[in-house]
């Protein structure tokens, strides 16, 4: 009984539901990102490079062999290097993407942390350690006109 209690604490603290939007949001993302690179980037890079498709792009270390029939008698051994472009490509958009959600992210939560910008509401935990240090600062600026008032 407290296995399922401690499950449903689990489950609805939002760590779980958390990790399945990202998890199907990623998803969504591979799929963008394999039809950006497959039928949109790939075909102009063919083109250009003279190749018809990076996809099936391979060096044949031996030969496939067939019976009469058309049967594999033997398999093909070769390496995929179109496949390798294709993933490194692939890698690279990501990357990139990644890259520039991050840096806006970072942009916004670093805007949202300075209590001087009026233009995003900061968060109240960093408001109320603005406000803390703005009266320290103010209180030693008190005392030390004090002790000076003194001497």
């Amino acid at each position: 009984m407290k296995f399922f209690k401690e499950f449903k604490e689990f489950a609805v603290k939002g760590n779980m539901m958390d990790m399945a939007i990202g998890i199907i949001i990623g998803a969504s993302f591979n799929r963008v990102i394999d039809v950006l690179v497959k039928q949109v980037l790939m075909p102009p890079l063919s083109l250009m490079s003279g190749i018809v498709s990076f996809q099936n792009k391979k060096i044949i270390l031996r030969e496939g062999v067939f019976d009469g029939v058309g049967k594999t008698i033997i398999d093909e051994v070769a390496i995929q290097y179109g496949a390798l472009a294709e993933a490194l490509v692939d890698f690279l958009i990501i990357g990139f993407t990644v890259f520039l959600v991050v840096k806006a992210m970072n942009r916004l939560r670093d805007k949202s942390h300075d209590a001087k910008d009026k233009t995003v509401k900061t968060p109240k935990d960093i408001q109320l350690l603005t406000d803390l240090n703005e009266l320290m600062v103010e209180q030693n600026k008190l005392l030390k006109a004090q002790s000076e008032n003194k001497a």
